[in-house]
């Protein structure tokens, strides 16, 4: 059986709420509505695993509908939240869909590729775990191509030793840029299209498999230099080591019990606007809605691995509801999604917290930037302060992009130093209050030329 991490392993069985929320801290300033919200669906998925099984399949998850505007931390959370809990991940915009009928995606592909990340999640935990395996297989095939195997019983002590002397050298690299000929599989499937506004990935049908049984694939014999027949036959032992049914099984399981997909601009399909009622041609906002009600309510869908059934997948969706407004969705969709969480715009005290305190603050990543080329960068509490202050500005006066407009800020006034990084010789270099003033106190008094480069 597949032993993968999930949020059901040691690790994460008793992961608190309190503990959720702690570790999104690290990672993202404010906002404790919504990650109280979002640790809650998740403790009560670990809680939904231990109750009694003649009420377990009646317990869905709560889906969650967050309400703020871009740039305040709605997508970030709710990727930080899956990989501290390892489960499969999906962020899709609802602009993307179209309503059944219509050419493009229908809804149903998201939850296909959701059960291909929940496969390939598996797939990888489980190539961790024969890795050290197969790379000695590996070894010993190229060993193999490199000293035969002699009949001759008297020349297998001289062998042995020639063969650990190859190994050794193989294992430093001095042998990588040797040649060596491996057999490699090549499919013979031919390019097969697809008349079809859903395509084979909607239709619930492979038809890799379907073909590969009429045209089995032929070996060929390649000349290559070591160090990429090290990857080429790596990926052949690793498969003989996988049970791929067992993988598909696992994943599918992990995707169904613990799959989240985060539903980004939900309020651009709110409502419709004057001709797009179902009334006249075009895709209908509502039609769109509809779509995705029984994917939340829960339903099956058919994938190349089989059905897949949609009702204890988390859905976190989001919008910024400008101009319309969650009452304007169906009524349906509304009471899918029982949790409602409002996040809070970002100002200049809450821009110096995230400059400086996540783990992955830009400042931090601008200063490892730059340790690369031998500078000691450094920014003083006056120079955060008027970093911030600049982009709450400029949020007010262009348009509200919320903490990205910090990426812009800072790019903008590290351009220079990241030009002639290769060529300044100096061990530290201090960013102060003086310094971001010169190089951005013009383009943010120009309104019109900040539009345009911040």
């Amino acid at each position: 059986m597949v032993n993968l991490p999930t949020i059901l392993d040691e690790s994460n069985r008793e992961l608190t709420p309190q503990q959720i929320v702690s570790n999104l801290d690290d990672y993202i300033v404010g906002q404790d509505d919504a990650k109280k919200s979002v640790a809650i669906a998740i403790r009560n998925r670990i809680r939904r695993q231990k109750v009694k099984e003649d009420i377990k399949d009646e317990i869905q998850p709560k889906n969650i509908l967050m309400i703020g505007p871009t740039g305040v931390g709605k997508t970030e959370i709710s990727r930080r939240l899956a990989r501290i809990v390892k489960a499969p991940f999906l962020k899709v915009e609802a602009t993307k869909f179209t309503e059944v009928g219509y050419v493009g995606r229908d809804v149903e592909s998201m939850i296909r590729d959701l059960m291909n990340k929940g496969i390939d999640m598996v797939r990888q935990a489980e190539i961790e775990k024969v890795e050290d395996k197969a790379e000695d297989m590996v070894e010993e095939r190229i060993l193999d191509k490199l000293l035969p195997v002699e009949k001759d019983k008297e020349r297998s002590e001289s062998r042995d030793r020639t063969r650990a002397k190859l190994k050794q050298k193989l294992r430093s690299g001095d042998l990588d840029e040797r040649y060596i000929e491996i057999t490699v599989q090549k499919s013979s499937i031919p390019q097969v299209e697809v008349f079809s506004n859903q395509g084979s990935d909607q239709m619930g049908i492979d038809m890799g498999d379907m073909l590969g049984n009429i045209f089995p694939s032929k070996s060929e014999t390649k000349r290559v230099k070591i160090s990429k027949a090290r990857d080429l036959l790596f990926d052949q032992e690793v498969g003989k080591l996988l049970n791929e049914e067992e993988i598909k099984r696992e994943g599918k399981r992990l995707a169904e019990e613990e799959g989240i997909i985060f539903l980004d601009e939900i309020d651009k399909i709110a409502g419709d606007r004057p001709g797009e009622s179902g009334q006249g041609p075009g895709v209908s906002r509502q039609g769109v809605q509809r779509d995705i009600l029984p994917l939340l309510e829960g339903s099956t869908v058919r994938t190349k691995q089989g059905t897949m059934h949609t009702e204890n997948i988390l859905f976190i969706t989001a919008g910024a509801f400008n101009v319309s407004k969650p009452s304007d969705l169906i009524p349906e969709l509304q009471g899918r999604l029982p949790i409602r969480v409002e996040l809070d715009s970002l100002g200049a005290g809450e821009f110096q917290q995230i400059l400086t305190e996540p783990k992955d603050a830009l400042v931090k990543q601008y200063t490892a930037l730059m340790e690369v080329e031998g500078i000691n960068l450094e920014f003083t509490p006056e120079a955060i302060e008027e970093i911030a202050k600049t982009s709450e500005k400029l949020n007010e006066t262009t348009e509200n992009i919320g903490a990205r407009r910090l990426e812009t800020v800072m790019e903008k006034l590290m351009e220079e130093l990241s030009f002639n990084a290769p060529d300044v010789h100096e061990e530290t270099k201090e960013i102060d209050k003086d310094y971001v003033k010169s190089k951005l106190e013009k383009i943010v008094e120009d309104r019109d030329l900040s539009r345009y480069i911040l």
